[in-house]
């Protein structure tokens, strides 16, 4: 079966990540006939610009997957619960944005370039990685391929888009409400988020890390297929609309040179090295948003551990950390052969 003969379906297509998926599926000029878009009730009847034509939104129940051969789903943890079984039901492969089955031993946790064969295993459910796990478990994967990974300390400066649309409106609003010397009104995030940073993503748990921190570190493990690597993000979000940013500190068994990193990281699929610092030429948000790579620079020794590197990453939170990889999951399960759930 070819990609472009299956139905999908998009739930969660008035959101930002529906409508990037719906980007790249225009890109690739997919047929609109094969793709039903879906969201809660409150947008049922709203049309949605694809190609020449538009797609009408339709109520995400468990009906509307009658016929359906993939789902992309990208709601809350809470509405993935019911939909995505009963999607399956139906016949449907499930590829999940959110956290609601990431760590369920019985569902995949994907990133094509690092584990594609875990697709192999599914049972009707995929599960996309946190969109700062992606880029990290790529980079961490590529590596590992010269020495054993053993620890990873981890810093990333995270867009507000992760948080959805209205976190965007409100970083816009406040800005505009700073420059005019108005006082600003925080609704999406407990403190303002122009002009600052706020070192917290996600609540926080009783051992001082927060939950999008036990993401990063249980998600990576799982990814991996390595639960001895020892992992301590620190997650912090910046006034920044789209791409996601890591600060990476990486101890292997034995040490690394920056050439053997940079030349790994090079033929990594899915990875750009951009990598010149004395030329003020790194990777950045300004240049990684709406771009499909994870981009990796200021590759260096680490001066504090002799077995350690250091290197920064820009990945585009919408594409790789979430609608592309999604894309590539089903591109990897058509070309696997593994497309219809396991029964």
């Amino acid at each position: 079966m070819s990609d472009s003969n299956l139905t999908i379906a998009i739930v969660g297509a008035t959101g930002a990540v529906g409508a990037i998926a719906l980007e790249l599926l225009a890109d690739r000029a997919y047929p609109a006939e094969r793709i039903i878009v879906m969201a809660s009730s409150r947008s049922i009847g709203k049309k949605l610009p694809y190609l020449d034509t538009e797609l009408t939104v339709i109520e995400a129940v468990p009906d509307a997957f009658e016929g359906v051969d993939v789902a992309f789903i990208s709601v809350s943890a809470e509405v993935s619960r019911v939909l995505a079984p009963e999607a399956v039901k139906r016949g449907a492969l499930v590829i999940d944005d959110g956290s609601a089955f990431r760590m369920d031993p019985a569902v995949p946790l994907v990133v094509p370039e690092v584990n594609g064969a875990d697709l192999e295993w599914h049972q009707g459910i995929v599960s996309i990685p946190n969109c700062t796990t992606t880029p990290l478990a790529m980079s961490l994967a590529a590596l590992g391929q010269a020495a054993q990974v053993t620890r990873v300390t981890v810093a990333t400066y995270q867009a507000v888009s992760g948080t959805g649309a209205a976190a965007v409106r409100e970083l816009h609003e406040q800005t505009a409400d700073m420059l005019a010397g108005r006082p600003t009104n925080p609704k999406e995030y407990p403190h303002r988020i122009a002009f600052n940073v706020l070192p917290q993503v996600d609540d926080f748990a009783e051992d001082g890390y927060t939950g999008e921190e036990h993401k990063m570190i249980n998600e990576t493990r799982k990814i991996l297929h390595d639960t001895d690597i020892a992992i301590s993000p620190t997650c912090v979000r910046v006034p920044v609309p789209v791409t996601h940013s890591e600060a990476v500190q990486v101890e292997f068994e034995r040490p690394i040179s920056p050439e053997e990193a940079t030349r790994l990281l090079s033929e990594f699929p899915g990875i750009t090295v951009v990598d010149e610092p004395q030329a003020s030429v790194y990777p950045m948000p300004a240049q990684a948003s709406g771009r499909d790579d994870v981009f990796v620079g200021r590759i260096r020794k680490d001066a504090s551990h002799p077995n350690g590197l250091a290197l920064w990453i820009a990945c585009d939170n919408l594409r790789k950390g979430a609608a592309l990889n999604a894309l590539q999951i089903m591109d990897e399960a058509v070309r696997r052969d593994c497309v219809k759930p396991v029964r």
